[in-house]
C-alpha cells in the first residue's frame, strides 16, 4: 500500500509544471525526506522522481566495439580479426535474437533503479528508463514495426502486481503488442547458470490467442499455426489443406525486458515468434549482464 501511495505521489508531482514544482522542492526536500531510490542520499528535488540527478548521470553506455548479436562489449582486436564482430558465445551456438542493445551494464545506479522498479514497485521509473532505452537503443527500434514485452506467468504477475517489462516497452513511442504468453511457470533465472537458463525457459512461451498485430491481421492461436510445410494435412481428393497465416509474417519485432543476464529468456521468446512467422527480432532492455572478455573466451 506505501509504495502504492508513493508511486500516484511521484507520477502527481512529475504532471505539475516546471515553475511550480521547483519551488515545491525546496520544501518537499525537507518535510519529506526522500531518499534516493539507488544511492539513498535525500532527495534535494523529490519532484523529478525517485533517482536523483546524479545516479541518473552516473549511468554509462556500454562501450564499442560490441558484439553485432548480444551487445556484449569486445576487445578492440575483436574487431579487426573477425569480419562479423561476434563475440565468441554468439559464434559458437545459434541465437535466433538478431541484435541485442542495452542502456548500460548491470551495476551500480542503473542495477539499483533496475531493482527498484521490478522489486520495490517504483513504477514511476519505467518512463526516464524507457526514455534512456528509447536514446541508446534508438537502432533497435528504427524501422521495427512494433515492441513486444517479455510476459510475466499469470502467477506471478498476480504476485508482483505489473509486469516491469510491460511498463518500459509502453514509453518507448513505437505500437506495443503483447504478442507473446508465458503459459509454464518457470523457477526464477536468479543464480542459475546459463545452461540452466536456457532448459528452465525452453518451451515456456507461446504466441498469444486472436488479437490485433502490427498490421491489424489477426493472430489465430499458437496451435493454428503451422510452420513447417512438411506437416500439412491432405484433405479429401489428394488438395493440400488450406494453411493458416499467423498474422506475423515478415515483422521486425523488438522484445522488450529490463535485465538481459544470458539472452536465454529473450532466445526463448525469439525462437517462438519466428516460428510464427516474425522476420526479424531485435532485443532492448534497460540493463545487461556483461561477460567479462576471459568468460567470453572459455
Amino acid at each position: 500500500m506505501r509504495i502504492a501511495n508513493l508511486n500516484k505521489i511521484e507520477f502527481a508531482l512529475r504532471s505539475l509544471p516546471f515553475a511550480f514544482r521547483a519551488s515545491l522542492d525546496s520544501v518537499l526536500s525537507v518535510l519529506l525526506a526522500s531518499p534516493c531510490a539507488a544511492c539513498g542520499q535525500l532527495l534535494e528535488h523529490p519532484t523529478r522522481g525517485p533517482v536523483c540527478e546524479h545516479c541518473w548521470r552516473s549511468i554509462l553506455p556500454l562501450t564499442p566495439p560490441l558484439c553485432d548479436r548480444c551487445g556484449d562489449p569486445l576487445p578492440a582486436w575483436r574487431t579487426i580479426s573477425v569480419p562479423l564482430a561476434l563475440c565468441p558465445r554468439c559464434r559458437r551456438g545459434r541465437r535466433h535474437v538478431d541484435c541485442a542493445r542495452a542502456i548500460g551494464g548491470y551495476d551500480g545506479a542503473l542495477r539499483a533503479i533496475v531493482h527498484a522498479l521490478k522489486y520495490e514497485g517504483r513504477r514511476s521509473l519505467a518512463r526516464p528508463l524507457a526514455e534512456m532505452m528509447r536514446t541508446r537503443g534508438a537502432d533497435m527500434l528504427t524501422g521495427a514495426d512494433c515492441v513486444v514485452p517479455v510476459p510475466l506467468h499469470p502467477s506471478r504477475r498476480r504476485e508482483r502486481g505489473f509486469n516491469q517489462a510491460a511498463d518500459l516497452a509502453r514509453h518507448l513511442g513505437a505500437p506495443v503488442r503483447p504478442m507473446l504468453r508465458r503459459h509454464r511457470a518457470t523457477l526464477t533465472q536468479t543464480g542459475l547458470a546459463a545452461a540452466r537458463r536456457h532448459r528452465n525457459v525452453r518451451g515456456a512461451f507461446v504466441v498469444t490467442g486472436r488479437q490485433g498485430s502490427a498490421r491489424g491481421h489477426a493472430v489465430p492461436m499458437a496451435s493454428e499455426v503451422i510452420g513447417d510445410a512438411s506437416a500439412l494435412v491432405r484433405a479429401g481428393g489428394g488438395a493440400p489443406a488450406r494453411v493458416q497465416k499467423s498474422g506475423l509474417e515478415g515483422l521486425v519485432v523488438v522484445l522488450i525486458d529490463d535485465v538481459s543476464t544470458t539472452g536465454a529468456t529473450l532466445d526463448a521468446c525469439a525462437r517462438v515468434l519466428k516460428e510464427a512467422g516474425v522476420r526479424e527480432v531485435r532485443a532492448l532492455t534497460a540493463a545487461r549482464v556483461v561477460t567479462p572478455p576471459c568468460l567470453m573466451a572459455g
